[in-house]
């Protein structure tokens, strides 16, 4: 039996159907991505899995006493109190009492946080963990994720992956990042107008059948319409059309207007241009041995690059180490503490700022982007409303206040606005969050074929990976380094420094441990690992299911200590039998 089944719901908020008569089964173990368009439904559907909202019609059955519990999207800001104090209030019925704390205790350490830190001063990624061990610790049957890597850092994202990768329970998430979607999902189940489909398979070949799917819809109706437009001739020509034989024809005709009017086209892809302005000179930026630091610390320390005309700049580094700082030293917003910086001729600067500064709340969406009726885009007059409706708003949409905005819209609004000024210089800074994967998509291309320079900060690997030419990557307090390529390119050049330095450290010894043979005792514990993990793995389920049973605690108080101090070492023991087994594997 599933742990949740939907059948045949209907869900709408006063326009088109969100779900249509969709139909989903989660199984036990299952790690679904839930993929679709900004605004087809994905975040409603997480809601009423998770309980939060109801259908308009259509059954939901779940499994008797099923739990789900959902990570939100973005971290409430008003959340205070201790690590411990928070997660607490996660449990399904929390007591003051020696079980309860328990439970606390072994999902902040599943985390690795401490109980006693303060919420408050915590960082965005550890906030997020924090959030996660309160929907882990009444362990619950399904996991929600909506967009769990928003506003991530690399390594937090890194470390959420790792931490999905072993969580052997069931997931039902969101994200626009593919690296996450494809080193997680094992199941892929799309929203598209409404229906629900099922795509057993990974991440890339889906995107490849969904292809082939679409052209084959577009060339079925391409005949139906060809078919249809010649019946409509031949009834409005009024040939033989009331004659007793050609009843038939006509109520097939009348069927086909019917299935014609009922037909749900897909909306339009984001139509996005850029203004690009005349050549800037042929060096953009030059930095000589610059440094800044902020209360006393180092955030960038003797740094020096040149930056020439169509170069695409990726800058990385965890969230507060100072990406934004460098953009505005670079662009001579901050100078310098020490060093200089020098720009060439004819920079035009387009800014795009993450944190949605040049927003007006108060305007509405056309307005932001420009006061007048039309709008002039490189040589081309347009009118504002239609330029907008290339970034998916209706002329509806474009006449409301930006308050009321999804996260994905105020994206498309920002790029709106940032594409009707010429530019030959670019700064991008985090302009992924919230697109789905088209429109990330869309805008790879449009930055591969810019003519200008780039400048990008950006937490989205594959984003990186396929726009990019080279990096500037903050490796600790202060020290940055630039590598040619993108995210995947300095991964790979970072690895062999550090094997060359270890090398270099340990001499030959190290050399030939590199690439030494497996020894028969190596060999031996090589091939009983995969044992030990599956043995490990099926105590803990029958200690977690012994935990959970009231008669447990019937038990002596010593039986009690010992198997919950057994079933909080397997954690361990299998983080410490996974890395042998990859640290095997790899000689």
């Amino acid at each position: 039996m599933a742990l949740l089944s939907l059948q045949n719901l209907h869900k709408a908020f006063g326009g088109p159907l969100l779900l249509d008569d969709a139909t989903l089964q989660i199984e036990c173990g299952e790690r679904i991505c839930l993929v679709g368009r900004n605004g087809e439904g994905k975040s409603t559907l997480l809601k009423i899995v998770s309980g939060f909202i109801e259908p308009d019609s259509g059954e939901i059955i779940r499994q008797p006493g099923l739990k789900v519990r959902r990570l939100r999207q973005n971290v409430p800001h008003d959340l205070t109190g201790t690590v411990e104090a928070l997660v607490f209030q996660g449990l399904e019925d929390p007591h003051d009492d020696w079980t309860s704390h328990q439970s606390v205790d072994k999902a902040v350490s599943l985390v690795g946080l401490e109980n006693g830190w303060k919420f408050e001063e915590l960082s965005g990624g550890q906030k997020r963990r924090v959030l996660l061990a309160r929907a882990l610790v009444c362990d619950p049957d399904i996991l929600v994720l909506d967009e769990p890597t928003n506003h991530l850092d690399i390594e937090s994202i890194q470390w959420l992956e790792n931490f999905l990768g072993r969580y052997k329970g069931t997931l039902l998430f969101v994200t626009h990042d593919r690296t996450f979607l494809r080193k997680l999902a094992t199941r892929i189940v799309e929203i598209d107008r409404g229906r629900l489909h099922n795509w057993a398979c990974d991440y890339d070949t889906y995107l490849k059948r969904k292809q082939a799917l679409l052209d084959g819809e577009a060339e079925q109706w391409t005949q139906f319409d060809k078919k249809l437009a010649q019946e409509e001739v031949w009834i409005r020509k009024g040939i033989k059309a009331r004659r007793t034989r050609n009843e038939g024809r006509v109520r097939e005709l009348e069927k086909m207007r019917s299935s014609r009017s009922q037909r749900r086209e897909r909306t339009g892809s984001v139509n996005m241009q850029l203004t690009e302005a005349g050549l800037s000179g042929r060096k953009v930026i030059t930095a000589k041995n610059i440094s800044y630091d902020y209360d006393g610390l180092p955030i960038i320390g003797n740094f020096s690059t040149g930056i020439m005309r169509g170069d695409k700049v990726g800058i990385i580094g965890p969230n507060g180490c100072g990406k934004t700082t460098l953009i505005k030293l670079l662009l001579g917003e901050l100078q310098p503490m020490s060093g200089t910086v020098d720009h060439g001729t004819k920079l035009e600067v387009a800014y795009f700022d993450q944190h949605r500064a040049t927003l007006d709340e108060t305007q509405t969406v056309a307005e932001n982007v420009c006061t007048e009726e039309f709008i002039t885009i490189g040589n081309v007059k347009k009118h504002v409303l239609g330029y907008l409706q290339d970034f998916l708003f209706t002329p509806d949409r474009a006449r409301q206040k930006v308050g009321v905005l999804s996260g994905g819209e105020r994206n498309r609004l920002l790029l709106a606005k940032l594409f009707t000024k010429a530019s030959n210089v670019l700064v991008l800074d985090e302009p992924t969050n919230d697109l789905d994967a088209e429109t990330l998509e869309l805008l790879e291309e449009l930055l591969a074929n810019y003519e200008g320079t780039l400048l990008l900060v950006s937490h989205d690997r594959s984003f990186l990976n396929n726009v990019v030419t080279s990096t500037l990557v903050f490796e600790s307090e202060g020290q940055l380094n630039e590598y040619p390529g993108g995210y995947d390119d300095w991964l790979s050049q970072r690895q062999a420094a550090l094997g060359t330095r270890q090398q270099k450290d340990t001499r030959q010894p190290a050399k030939q441990k590199v690439t030494r043979k497996l020894s028969n005792k190596e060999r031996e514990e090589l091939a009983t690992l995969p044992k030990l993990i599956e043995q490990l793995e099926a105590e803990q389920e029958a200690l977690h299911q012994a935990m959970a049973d009231p008669a447990f605690y019937q038990k002596t108080k010593n039986e009690i200590a010992d198997e919950t101090a057994r079933a909080e070492a397997i954690p361990k023991k299998l983080e410490e039998a996974f890395e042998r087994w990859e640290e095997l594997e790899s000689l």
